[in-house]
């Protein structure tokens, strides 16, 4: 009888409590992977960026000259600072969700209290925390080639995670319909990579034939980058608050599907 009245009176479950070490728990544990494999996570980025920077920059760049009224290195480094942002935001959630799903593991979150959209959000913290310490490896290495103007750092801010949650949460959705590794990485080379190559990172649209601007200003990662080259230089090719207002948008409705798949048992109850 005491036992039935102590359990009686003992105090609710603080929901918020659960979810909020539920949420941690999600973000340790990919901060934890970052670290732990960071000589697949952290080195190959500043290797890469320093490659560009000798080849494209220092090499080609000469021929080419000043680019949009900035010395050649100093144009391509916040492109180049974003790419691997983009890169590691997007690789970071698909290839641990994914692993997830491969490993059957995703059933211990499935079956915990956490709801769908905590789940979701604690992914792309991860792929988010990784992005900009990517983005920060990149920044470093931009500066033994190139002096960087920061005139806008809000906005240099503001552009880097608001790009990391769209690609984190693009990452969140290839790893939730794919079936294989194969289709893990179908995206990122046929889809990601064309469209970051052309979206304004090694050169200015203002340089390109009418038709060619048309088709560019339909790459979101065009506006993204050229958002936050403004935050360096304060000039921009587009529309700074229109490029946020595609960013933030993107990422919304991404969330938003993200969300109902994972409500729908769509990719993990197959």
């Amino acid at each position: 009888m005491d036992a039935l009245v102590k359990t009686a009176a003992s105090p609710p479950v603080n929901l918020a409590k659960v979810n909020w070490c539920g949420f941690k728990t999600i973000i340790i544990r990919e901060y934890g992977r970052i670290i732990r494999i960071w000589g697949q996570t952290l080195v190959p980025p500043a290797v890469q960026a320093t490659l560009y920077f000798t080849i494209f920059g220092g090499l080609i760049g000469r021929r080419v000259g000043p680019m949009g009224g900035f010395d050649y290195l100093q144009f391509i480094a916040p492109g180049l600072i974003m790419q691997s942002v983009i890169q590691n935001s997007y690789g970071n959630v698909v290839s641990s969700f994914f692993g997830a799903k491969f490993g059957k593991h995703i059933e211990e979150l499935l079956v915990s209290p956490l709801p769908n959209w905590l789940i979701v959000a604690g992914y792309v913290a991860g792929g988010l925390l990784r992005g900009l310490l990517v983005g920060s490896v990149v920044t470093v290495v931009a500066l033994l080639f190139a002096r960087l103007q920061v005139q806008h750092p809000f906005i240099i801010i503001a552009a880097a995670v608001f790009t990391s949650i769209v690609f984190s949460l693009g990452g969140f959705i290839n790893a939730l319909l794919a079936k294989n590794f194969d289709q893990v990485n179908w995206i990122p080379t046929f889809v990601l990579t064309p469209l970051t190559y052309f979206g304004g990172i090694f050169y200015s649209i203002q340089i390109l034939p009418p038709w060619a601007q048309t088709v560019s200003h339909a790459n979101p990662i065009m506006y993204m980058v050229n958002a936050f080259r403004y935050g360096f230089f304060g000039v921009s090719d587009v529309s700074v608050p229109l490029a946020f207002g595609i960013t933030i948008g993107l990422a919304v409705i991404l969330f938003t599907a993200a969300v109902m798949m994972m409500n729908s048992g769509r990719g993990i109850r197959e």
